[in-house]
């Protein structure tokens, strides 16, 4: 995002897939509003990969920091309640209309600070679309997020789940994220150390949740050639004396996440989803031997694992599912699991959000009655990603 000098160069592509312009990085007509406009033609399913939610009444797109500053300050003032979407990949939003306001950060530079032998320091703003940063980076020889291609969504976002896929983490890559603090009225840069991220979580989601990312810093090592750590993707390339290449990698994740139906693809009906819907659990030891327990009464043999390094083991949830007696294509509703992955829940024709929240009910239900597993949803719902700003009581003698 940028700051009081100026732009900022770089070639980072806009949401679109376009490459930014000057207006993308955050000039104006003279005279342009720089806090929010009313828009009640737009809906949340406009704004979502899901494609379910109601009316909103407000829309603000933010590009400097001076606009973000400034416009947050009177939302705060206004005690109005704000989201900020980005490609909207991890928002399950309600069918009533909204009377907050929708951010949305426009700012969509990449800029390569620093680069060695070694690796390289790339600064990119939250308003990047997270696999227009992959392919930037895999067309620059940058190893560290090729495995995670094709994962929608804006690069704003990819810290505060730490988004991962077949293997790498965006946690591995992070340096530093820069934030705003919306009721302080000041900006944050915090290192990675300080981010506490953990599996698909981070303090962005938990306790900081009401902090606004506008950038984030990456390290990425420079090599041409990939580094595999999951058996799935690993298994294309078996044989091969080399490694692949970075662009070999890619093409690979994103054709196995079209055939999960992963990949947004309008001509895909099973990429009108919000990803993966539940988070693969994480047991200790006594969790999982109950889950085996279960298990074994039922004859399915060996439950698969992945050992942590904190001593629990995660167990993938689609396996749980299918063995609750969740099957791909089950409908309820508007709503229904994928045809291609029981972990997505996708919404068809002229879906309710009703709908999405009853088939997700209905299928953590089973898991738990037949597991004794709680599911944990992995997108946010509109009333936890939403923040109320405390409304600033003006000072003696200020009008």
């Amino acid at each position: 995002m940028s700051d009081a000098r100026g732009q900022r160069g770089g070639d980072g592509r806009g949401g679109d897939g376009r490459a930014g312009d000057g207006r993308d990085r955050g000039e104006r007509e003279p005279g342009e509003s720089r806090s929010w406009v009313d828009e009640p033609g737009v809906r949340f399913a406009d704004l979502t990969t899901l494609g379910v939610g109601g009316h909103i009444r407000h829309l603000a797109r933010w590009a400097t920091e001076h606009e973000l500053r400034d416009g947050f300050a009177a939302l705060r003032d206004a005690g109005m309640p704000w989201v900020v979407v980005g490609g909207g990949s991890n928002l399950v939003a309600s069918d009533e209309p909204w009377d907050g306001v929708v951010v949305q950060l426009t700012s969509a530079a990449i800029e390569e600070l620093a680069r060695d032998a070694e690796g390289a320091v790339v600064r990119v703003d939250a308003g990047v679309a997270w696999d227009d940063l992959v392919r930037w980076a895999v067309e620059r020889g940058l190893q560290g997020v090729e495995c995670m291609s094709g994962i929608p969504g804006s690069v704003g976002a990819a810290p505060i789940q730490n988004i991962g896929a077949y293997g790498q983490e965006v946690s591995d890559v992070v340096v530093e994220v820069r934030a705003f603090d919306p009721q302080a009225g000041r900006f944050v840069d915090i290192a990675a150390a300080d981010c506490a991220f953990g599996y698909r979580t981070s303090r962005f989601r938990a306790r900081d949740r009401g902090l606004v990312i506008v950038a984030v810093t990456l390290r990425l090592a420079v090599s041409e050639r990939a580094r595999l750590a999951y058996a799935e993707l690993a298994a294309r390339f078996e044989g091969r004396a080399a490694p692949p290449t970075l662009a070999e990698a890619r093409e690979a994740v994103l054709a196995i996440r079209r055939g999960k139906g992963m990949v947004v693809d309008p001509a895909d009906p099973d990429s009108r989803s919000a990803g993966s819907f539940f988070t693969n659990p994480l047991v200790d030891a006594g969790q999982l031997a109950a889950i085996e327990q279960r298990a074994e009464a039922r004859g399915l043999g060996a439950v698969p694992r992945w050992p942590q390094p904190d001593g629990r083991v995660k167990v993938p949830a689609a396996w749980l599912i299918e063995r609750a007696g969740v099957r791909r294509g089950d409908r309820r509703g508007s709503a229904a699991v994928s045809s291609k992955h029981v972990l997505a829940i996708v919404a068809c024709g002229d879906a309710r959000a009703a709908d999405v929240r009853a088939l997700a009910a209905e299928i953590r239900a089973r898991v738990l009655e037949t597991w004794g597993v709680t599911l944990q949803q992995e997108p946010l719902d509109l009333d936890a990603a939403a923040w109320r700003p405390e409304r600033r009581e003006p000072a003696e003698g200020e009008a």
